[in-house]
């Protein structure tokens, strides 16, 4: 309980030192990482399930050369890919959106520091040091958002365009060379 109240106090410390844009970088990170963290839990659980299911309906087919069997199989291909996929526009969303907060965040400390030289008559160099620190913090923690985000980005994308290949490669029209649901499961 201690460990919270200190974590609590040192977040506390921390947005009052870069203002109240700081709480916004935070909550966007904790989104952010939130929904990264629901795609990797969902492409090591149940993506493997959909994946079986789609082959096990591929493989059920009699017929996989016709025209309309390409429509199924490109339907079935569809239809996890739009599941692998999901959230990621949101993600990369909120990886552009991280920059624009910390500049946001320093557009504000910039207004302090122009204040504090307002009214401070010989130009206030301890306030206008405090309002320079209220505007790098926001920045650098809206860089640190963006480059963890887009780290963490780059790791879910190349899952995902793995199982797709192999799922693709999983249902080709050749019938000898369609993987079995089961040895499709154990490779994801």
């Amino acid at each position: 309980m201690n460990a919270l109240l200190d974590m609590l106090s040192h977040l506390q410390q921390l947005a009052d030192m870069g203002g109240p844009v700081l709480l916004f970088i935070i909550a966007l990170i904790l989104l952010l990482w939130l929904l990264l963290i629901e795609r990797l839990i969902y492409y090591r659980t149940a993506l493997r399930g959909d994946m079986a299911l789609c082959v096990d309906a591929w493989q059920q087919r009699r017929d996989r050369h016709s025209r309309r069997a390409q429509q199924v199989r490109t339907a079935l291909l569809a239809e996890i890919d739009q599941r692998i996929d999901r959230f990621l526009p949101m993600i990369k969303t909120l990886v552009a959106l991280a920059p624009l907060f910390g500049l946001l965040g320093t557009v504000t400390g910039m207004i302090g520091v122009f204040e504090a030289m307002g009214v401070a008559e010989s130009g206030g160099a301890r306030a206008m040091s405090s309002g320079v620190s209220r505007a790098t913090i926001p920045t650098m923690a809206g860089m640190v958002a963006a480059l963890s985000g887009l780290i963490g980005l780059a790791g879910i994308d190349r899952l995902g365009r793995r199982a797709k290949a192999r799922l693709a490669n999983s249902l080709l029209m050749d019938d000898t060379a369609t993987v079995g649901a089961a040895e499709l499961v154990s490779k994801a």
